[in-house]
């Protein structure tokens, strides 16, 4: 397209070609011509063109290029420059150069081409390698997705150079996921945007400072709320546990009465017998009990909502814990290791002072419960303090007889160190996400399930609880609002304690139970 214009001198007007909107090659030839007194020493030509980079549709150059026409009439030009005489040039561009074309039909034309890439931008996949996991797709109305005015507001309102530089962007979902790069501590510059998002647009949208697993780098995403409502369940969240209860305490009773263990039909025909083992059931339940207090208190203290907990029922140890679901956005790492590791600090402290007190106190009726030495092997932890305790009285091959304390305790200590297994939205699970990142805790679910797997092949509890984890735990962790910063060192020691905790009291106590005074001679 060519563009002929008069001498400057006679030309006015606005000619507005928006670079950021034209996606075609414009040509414009400008021809000066002179006008009486205006004093030029040759005809230029120049010719201006705006190309479209095809690697980026918001990319323009713009190419220029001056040439020079050489004929005969420059050296007539040169000569009258000499005498002093002024001649008027010649217009040969009256035939080869097409009508004016006016600065709106340019508007007009760029307008349209503005309609085809927001049509395009829509039409854009969503982005790949999802940094919110755990959150399932839903089917969005247009109304609710954000539009492009608000997302240029993010982009150079909210965002900025103290914070997150945005430099690209992806609609994700119902929300944009923008790339860029970090400023400063990310806790603090969450902070920042997260006041400048809710000073622009209230309760609208919420924000997430992830870690993108396609690279590793921080990537901050934008969602309106309402694509994040909680799903609801066709059954009653309080009937549901309530029912789950009513079980594991039949479990747990079970469990403290071997004579009902091997014929469980013969229950309801012997319920005198179930109080038999209302101590033991007690003692669990207690452990159990404290371990979801702790969780709960650490949450009111964090801001963190919980679920009611699900416990679950087992015949070989009367309860594999419970199960408890996060209701809301967790704000950041450290409070989530707050939260998991509550419950199993808690459990392990009064599980560890009943251990002890069970192998200090004699048993109640004299007798106690006779067991194998042999059976303090399956605990490295139970079997160090039984060895430390009870020194050459434990030896193997030896019946010894043990407060019924000391496996009332032991069996709150299993149900939570089975729930300190770093696998899934389990306790332990949860800290390695805190401690380590969501791409550790990937991996240790891995591991921590294909290792459960090979020991069910001589363990039935193992058996179970990799069923368990696999279809009810197996993750992914929601979310939380800032995934970058870690947790403060004494939080980390605590998470670190609670997993070593958990490998000591389900691996095995290696060393023999031997007299040293008589292995010595």
């Amino acid at each position: 397209m060519s563009l002929s214009l008069a001498a400057p001198s006679a030309f006015c007007g606005n000619l507005l070609v928006p670079l950021s909107r034209c996606t075609s090659c414009f040509e414009f030839d400008f021809r000066l011509q002179h006008s009486r007194g205006f004093h030029h020493s040759r005809s230029r030509r120049t010719s201006f063109k705006l190309i479209r980079n095809p690697r980026s549709s918001r990319r323009r150059g713009i190419s220029c290029s001056v040439t020079e026409p050489h004929n005969d009439s420059d050296e007539k030009e040169k000569e009258a420059d000499k005498n002093g005489d002024i001649q008027p040039l010649e217009d040969t561009s009256e035939q080869t150069v097409p009508p004016p074309v006016e600065a709106r039909q340019l508007n007009k034309f760029s307008d349209e081409n503005k309609d085809q890439n927001d049509e395009q931008m829509d039409n854009q996949d969503v982005a790949s390698g999802s940094p919110l996991p755990g959150v399932k797709p839903q089917q969005l109305d247009e109304a609710i997705k954000i539009p492009k005015e608000t997302i240029e507001i993010l982009k150079n309102q909210v965002f900025g150079f103290d914070t997150f530089f945005v430099t690209s962007q992806d609609p994700y979902e119902g929300g944009v996921l923008f790339k860029g790069n970090l400023r400063g501590q990310a806790s603090k510059s969450y902070d920042k945007i997260a006041k400048r998002l809710k000073d622009k647009f209230g309760d609208e949208f919420k924000l997430f400072l992830l870690v993108n697993p396609e690279d590793d780098k921080p990537v901050a995403v934008v969602v309106p709320r309402t694509t994040l409502q909680p799903e609801t369940t066709a059954v009653p969240e309080w009937f549901a546990a309530g029912s789950f209860g009513l079980v594991t305490v039949l479990t747990l009773l079970l469990r403290n009465v071997p004579a009902l263990q091997s014929n469980l039909l013969s229950t309801f025909d012997n319920l005198n017998l179930l109080k038999d083992g209302l101590p033991g059931a007690l003692v669990t339940a207690l452990i159990l009990g404290v371990h979801e207090l702790g969780h709960f208190l650490a949450a009111k203290n964090t801001g963190v909502k919980l679920g009611v907990p699900y416990f679950v029922p087992s015949w070989q140890i009367g309860s594999f814990g419970a199960i408890t679901r996060i209701r809301n956005i967790v704000p950041n790492r450290e409070d989530l290791l707050k939260v998991a590791a509550a419950g199993p600090i808690a459990g392990y402290s009064l599980g560890l002072m009943l251990l002890l007190l069970g192998f200090v106190l004699p048993p109640s009726d004299g007798i106690g419960i006779v067991v194998d030495a042999s059976v303090f092997h399956e605990s490295f932890l139970a079997g160090g303090i039984a060895k430390l305790l009870l020194g050459n009285v434990l030896k193997e091959g030896t019946a010894i007889s043990v407060n019924p304390l000391v496996i009332w305790a032991w069996a709150g200590l299993l149900i939570n160190a089975i729930n300190s297994i770093p696998a899934g939205e389990l306790d332990g699970g949860r800290i390695s996400f805190a401690l380590w990142g969501r791409k550790a805790s990937l991996r240790f679910t891995g591991f921590s399930i294909a290792l459960l797997g090979l020991s069910s092949l001589l363990n039935d509890v193992a058996f179970y609880w990799v069923v368990l984890i696999f279809f009810l735990q197996r993750g992914p962790i929601a979310p939380l609002s800032e995934e970058i910063t870690d947790p403060d060192d004494k939080y980390v020691a605590i998470g670190v304690t609670v997993l070593l905790l958990g490998l000591l009291v389900c691996l095995p106590y290696p060393f023999p139970f031997t007299d040293e005074t008589l292995t010595s001679f």
